[in-house]
C-alpha cells in the first residue's frame, strides 16, 4: 500500500533518524539497564533477583562459591557490562560478558523450575517472567554486535 506522498515524506525522515541513531539507543538503553541492575545488587535487600541468583551461582559452581562472593562479583559484572555499552569500549568483551551472563540468568529455568513456572512451560512465575524477558536484552546484544566492525541500519533496501 502506497502512503500519500506527504506521509511518505515524514515517514523516510523518520524511519532513517531510526537507522541513524537506533543502534545508539539501543546500546545506551541496555548500559542503563545493565548498570542498574548491577548496581542495586551491592546494597543489601534492593535486588528483588539477589537470592535466586545467589542460589543460581551457588548451584554453577558447584557450591565453591557463596552468597557473600557470587553476588558482589555477579553485580561487578553486571556493571562493567553496563559500563562497558555506554561508553561502547571495548564492545566484543563487553558483549562476551553480556552473552555468558545471560547463559547464566536463563538457569534459574532448569535449575528452579518450581520457582520459575506455576505451569511448565506454559505459565512462568513473576521470577520466570524476569527471566525470559532477558531473550529481548539478547536481541538487543545481537543488533549491537552486529555493528562491531562498522556495520550500519540502512532505511531503504541496498
Amino acid at each position: 500500500m502506497d502512503l500519500p506522498e506527504r506521509f511518505d515524506t515524514i515517514d523516510t525522515r523518520v524511519t532513517a533518524w531510526m537507522a541513524r541513531h537506533g543502534i545508539t539507543v539501543t546500546r545506551l538503553a541496555l548500559g542503563i539497564v545493565f548498570l542498574w541492575f548491577g548496581a542495586i545488587k551491592f546494597v543489601p535487600d534492593w535486588s528483588p533477583a539477589a537470592d535466586l541468583a545467589t542460589r543460581t551461582v551457588d548451584r554453577l559452581t558447584f557450591g565453591l562459591i557463596g552468597p557473600a562472593v557470587g553476588l558482589p562479583v555477579l553485580a561487578a559484572w553486571e556493571s562493567a557490562i553496563g559500563l562497558g555499552l555506554l561508553t561502547g569500549r571495548l564492545l566484543r568483551f563487553t558483549l562476551l560478558l553480556l552473552f555468558l551472563q545471560m547463559l547464566g540468568t536463563m538457569t534459574p529455568l532448569v535449575f528452579f523450575p518450581s520457582e520459575t513456572f506455576v505451569a511448565f512451560p506454559f505459565s512462568p512465575t513473576f521470577e520466570g517472567q524476569y527471566i525470559i524477558k532477558n531473550l529481548v536484552l539478547v536481541g538487543a546484544a545481537l543488533v549491537i554486535g552486529a555493528t562491531v566492525r562498522g556495520g550500519r541500519l540502512r532505511a531503504e533496501p541496498a
